[in-house]
């Protein structure tokens, strides 16, 4: 049996929880708490530790999904959640542009921790007020070969094509890596 841990992270209210959540076959393991500041109260929760998902891919595969806190005073974490990871997505909220700017520093700190595959997910692709991939892939300064895939985290498809698409990654990578 093969497992492979997947880190989500992104910044604050970018979805990580319903996506872990939308796909997971066990019931989430998630450390929210009530936000108490009212310069955050986008919400009513957030994550301070992680939240833990699990998929049954098949026979020989399982996927452990592991979500990062978004918030800074929680970054502390994010290491810790980083260890043994084999890839990682970036959530970024599609319709709130002044998080992309932090969005891309969480991209650029995930990738000094490993040197493993990642894709960027676009949520809240179903909001009329949702920016466009092409132009989100401008605005995070993201390199062509970095797979920016548009994704609706309450939506299990949509969901399971972003998993499947840092699967496919590490697969690819799993098999060079083999080769050498």
């Amino acid at each position: 049996m093969q497992t492979v841990k997947m880190v989500v992270t992104g910044p604050f209210n970018a979805g990580k929880t319903e996506f872990i959540q939308t796909v997971s076959e066990i019931d989430v393991v998630a450390t929210e708490r009530k936000i108490t500041s009212e310069a955050e109260r986008i919400k009513e929760t957030t994550t301070v530790a992680m939240d833990f998902g699990r998929i049954t891919v098949d026979d020989n595969l399982v996927l452990y999904l592991f979500g990062t806190p978004g918030q800074k005073r929680f970054d502390f974490m994010w290491e810790i959640l980083s260890e043994g990871m084999l890839g990682f997505i970036v959530m970024v909220d599609s319709t709130r542009p002044e998080t992309f700017r932090e969005a891309r520093s969480i991209l650029e700190t995930f990738r000094a921790y490993a040197p493993t595959p990642y894709v960027v997910a676009a949520n809240k692709q179903d909001s009329p007020d949702a920016w466009a991939v092409d132009d989100m892939r401008i605005a995070l300064r993201l390199d062509p070969s970095v797979k920016l895939l548009p994704c609706v985290a309450l939506d299990k498809e949509s969901v399971k094509n972003v998993l499947l698409e840092l699967l496919y990654s590490i697969l690819e990578e799993m098999e060079a890596n083999s080769r050498k």
